[in-house]
């Protein structure tokens, strides 16, 4: 391939990286362009995972071997048994040298875990490139050519080194999409989920309560006492108190399969529940009022539930379920409860939600009103 080639190679794998929707997708073009525009065999990409100690295959492509498949669950190799990923990158950019790649062969009996995986699965040489993101060795690029081929040289290696460059430059951008979208439906001082996830995950429990009658439940929890907090000591101390309740929340809500906790904004919370039972889903709400109780700051939880299993009339959108919710918590922060109030269980709570405004902004209008 000349040069000519080698850049509209170039170009087509930037492309294909650049119109991938996912992680996967990504890191599937990044493999295979790189493996076509060095006229490889089979390529796969590594991520180092420092945490682990070990560099985990994220995807195989081209002719693959038994035991290779293209998006491995588990594939992944001790870092010490390539240490090039490390110590040798570390030496070169010590010594004012870039990330660069390098040629192994099976010839010869060369010594060494990639000279013996390449004569084990049949294949002559290989290219490894560093991938190097925000500074940091990220992981690598493998492009391999099966006996019979050309072996790779150091043009070949030179060439790489371009090539992981790109493919690093179109990981990161990914990342950071990645981290935009996170971002978008994650609060960002507690990590639970926001608003935006909430409705997200209503209108998809709706519907398939609406097709199959699956229990979908809304928990909402009003932290007392935090105005107080912040008040006398200080809103960094609030903040540990909404984190500390927002792990609560947590912890409780995982007894319910598939649930999601979110923090709605200020000193507001809840879970979105679609199949357990109403009872489960109530004394789920109870030991969140217990646990709320028993924090060193704040002074509990007003917290009201709703829950298509109970008496509580057609559930067709998610602002008819919030409004029970809202007006159940409502009355329990009145009567300063200690445990939950469920709508339908305590009739007066549907009659005051179905007396609300029903607009966009219906939230919060129980004030006044006689419970």
């Amino acid at each position: 391939m000349g040069v000519d080639g080698r850049l509209r190679a170039v170009v087509s794998l930037a492309q294909a990286m650049a119109a991938a929707h996912t992680p996967r997708d990504s890191v599937r073009a990044a493999a295979r362009g790189a493996r076509t525009a060095m006229d490889g065999s089979f390529a796969a990409i590594s991520a180092w995972e420092r945490e682990r100690g070990r560099l985990r295959v994220l995807v195989n492509e081209g002719e693959r071997r038994a035991g290779e498949e293209e998006f491995p669950e588990d594939e992944s190799y001790p870092v010490h048994d390539f240490p090039e990923i490390t110590e040798f990158l570390h030496e070169r950019w010590a010594g004012g040298g870039g990330p660069h790649a390098w040629v192994d062969s099976a010839a010869g009996g060369r010594p060494g875990r990639r000279g013996e995986a390449l004569r084990r699965r049949g294949r002559a040489t290989c290219v490894v490139a560093p991938l190097v993101l925000s500074g940091r060795a990220w992981g690598e690029l493998y492009v391999a050519r099966d006996e019979g081929l050309p072996d790779f040289d150091e043009d070949d290696a030179e060439f790489a080194t371009v090539l992981a460059a790109v493919i690093a430059a179109g990981l990161a951008q990914n990342e950071r999409l990645e981290e935009a979208r996170r971002l978008a439906f994650t609060d960002p001082l507690t990590g639970l989920a926001n608003r935006r996830a909430v409705d997200m995950a209503l209108d998809e429990a709706l519907e398939r309560h609406r097709a199959g009658g699956v229990v979908v439940s809304l928990v909402v929890c009003d932290l007392n006492g935090l105005k107080r907090v912040n008040d006398t000591l200080g809103h960094a101390t609030g903040d540990r108190l909404l984190e500390r309740f927002g792990s609560v929340l947590s912890l409780c809500g995982a007894m319910l399969p598939g649930a999601l906790v979110a923090r709605l904004g200020g000193d507001e919370f809840c879970v979105v529940s679609a199949g357990p039972s109403a009872d489960e889903v109530v004394r789920v709400a109870e030991l969140v009022c217990a646990r709320a109780g028993e924090l060193e700051l704040g002074e509990g939880v007003a917290c009201g539930v709703a829950s298509t299993g109970d008496d509580i009339g057609a559930v067709k959108t998610s602002r008819r379920l919030f409004r029970l919710a809202d007006a159940a918590q409502y009355k329990a922060k009145a009567a300063r409860a200690a445990g939950p109030v469920v709508a339908g269980r305590d009739t007066a709570v549907v009659r005051l939600a179905d007396a609300a405004p029903t607009g966009s902004a219906d939230r919060r209008r129980f004030r006044g009103r006689p419970t």
